[in-house]
């Protein structure tokens, strides 16, 4: 067994609590022992809602256990119902709770509740959050959607959004984006599910001409459901960055039988033309390793290689359901995806590819900073500070704009650390001044080589810029052991540039 300090997922009982805490007239009760109530911190202090999450715990203790704890969920699922009042209830066990089997969907339904009561089976020991999520998000559309309604003759086409979700990486900002998107293409919003939605909204997909999944991870399966049972189509391709939301547009408008042409002449993006200028000329190959959920990852290394013109040398996620495309996509780019939850694993990862910026979770923010490397968090998890109150979005042709400011101004700020760091010594300079936002300074990354640096050499290659100084470090490093040097010292280091120069 392994003793994780940081997780990038919960328990499956955190995806159903976000499901549960974006709708709008849905309960979750929850059998859990005092100790799992910890979740609510997650939405009232990272994502900063003004309420609390629509969950009811049991909140056993262990005295509990050797009396009737079942008894236990029938009266908080009870008051429950009778307190809040709402229009469907889903309930389910903790992965403390599911070890003592009380069966809590067979405990709800004996209680002849005059409301829908979804019980939910989330194996806490063998799946994770964004399961989680989806199983819940599939549960409830699957209990609640119902039969499609034939379309009215001369309405315009129509379509729902489905995946976003309480806790989500911009989640509220991609749902603004695209259905602005979606109007002005002449294409109404039927729901937007879970993010928003009732139970009697979930009652109205059906209606719906087809379907617009933003988050795989979490309305994949509820869509693939939809597809089989209601006729419904689902678009396939995520719109994060220019290239991608120009499809996105063409394939929705395949789907409801429109001209895109209008939409996409109306482009407003400025990021194709500031990834043009010569201001970021020196970005192109630039080196970038990219880690987080599926959705964002797989997005982010297209548009850093496709709009940005970065080179990728690292790619991963740790939605291993994911694995298939994220090889795939790694497979062009030379180089293994890093398929894991382990964020020690990632970090190794990391060195090894010495990569001059990081797109990553807030896991790979604090291992970054502590490489000294720039970093842009791209994906879930997240810190407070990941929530703006600005609008932010990722999606769409404003959210492109987004990206390229988020992942463009840590360059920035690192070439800014290089200067200061030159002129470090001078006397407008405090020697012992802390670098503005990297950290206390890079610790070695993993040698390519057998050599060791001597110091005198390893504060000389500090003086090279940050964004050729990997390159110089790898560079000097082979030239050091195709000739069997043992140490490198200053003499080796401008002697592999001299002859790397020829």
């Amino acid at each position: 067994m392994q003793l994780a300090i940081w997780t990038y997922e919960g328990p499956p009982h955190i995806g159903a609590m976000r499901v549960a805490t974006a709708m709008e007239g849905l309960h979750y009760v929850l059998h859990a022992p005092q100790g799992d109530t910890y979740a609510d911190l997650l939405f009232t202090m990272i994502e900063r809602r003004g309420t609390r999450p629509p969950v009811t715990y049991t909140t056993f203790q262990a005295r509990d256990l050797g009396g009737d704890t079942a008894e236990l969920f029938r009266t908080a699922a009870r008051e429950a119902f009778e307190r809040f009042r709402p229009q469907a209830m889903i309930v389910g066990a903790s992965c403390t709770a599911e070890l003592i089997q009380d069966d809590p969907g067979g405990l709800a339904r004996a209680l002849g509740l005059p409301i829908p009561v979804i019980p939910l089976e989330l194996p806490s020991y063998q799946k994770k959050e964004n399961w989680g999520a989806a199983e819940t998000f599939y549960r409830l559309v699957r209990g609640l959607a119902a039969p499609p309604a034939p379309r009215p003759e001369g309405r315009a086409p129509s379509c729902n959004i489905l995946g976003p979700t309480a806790l989500g990486f911009r989640h509220r900002d991609d749902v603004r984006e695209i259905t602005g998107l979606l109007w002005r293409m002449g294409i109404a919003v039927n729901v937007t599910a879970p993010l928003g939605a009732t139970p009697a909204d979930l009652a109205r997909l059906g209606r719906a001409d087809f379907n617009v999944v933003l988050y795989p991870e979490i309305a994949g399966t509820a869509a693939a459901w939809l597809a089989r049972t209601h006729g419904q189509a689902a678009t396939k391709t995520i719109p994060i960055g220019i290239n991608a939301t120009r499809e996105f547009i063409a394939e929705v408008a395949a789907l409801a039988g429109i001209d895109p042409a209008p939409v996409l002449a109306a482009e407003t993006s400025r990021a194709a033309w500031y990834s043009r200028s010569v201001d970021s000329n020196y970005l192109t190959g630039k080196r970038v390793f990219v880690f987080g959920d599926a959705t964002h990852a797989l997005a982010a290394a297209r548009v850093a290689t496709e709009e940005l013109g970065f080179a990728l040398v690292g790619l991963g996620s740790y939605s291993r359901e994911f694995g298939r495309e994220l090889r795939e996509a790694a497979k062009p780019h030379g180089i293994e995806a890093t398929v894991t939850d382990d964020y020690l694993a990632v970090e190794a990862a990391i060195q090894a590819a010495q990569p001059e910026l990081i797109l990553g979770t807030q896991m790979e923010r604090h291992t970054a900073k502590r490489l000294g490397i720039p970093c842009a968090v791209i994906s879930a998890p997240v810190h407070v500070q990941d929530y703006p109150a600005r609008y932010s979005p990722q999606m769409g042709f404003e959210g492109a704009s987004v990206l390229f400011d988020t992942w463009v101004h840590p360059l920035m700020m690192g070439l800014e650390e290089h200067l200061l760091g030159m002129f470090r010594e001078d006397f407008e300079f405090r020697a012992d001044s802390a670098p503005s936002h990297l950290g206390a300074g890079p610790v070695e990354p993993a040698a390519s080589g057998s050599a060791r640096w001597a110091a005198e050499a390893e504060r000389e290659l500090g003086r090279i810029p940050f964004f050729v100084r990997g390159k110089a470090r790898r560079n000097t490093e082979r030239y050091a052991t195709e000739r069997g040097i043992g140490t490198i010292t200053i003499e080796t280091l401008y002697d592999a540039k001299a002859h790397l120069s020829r």
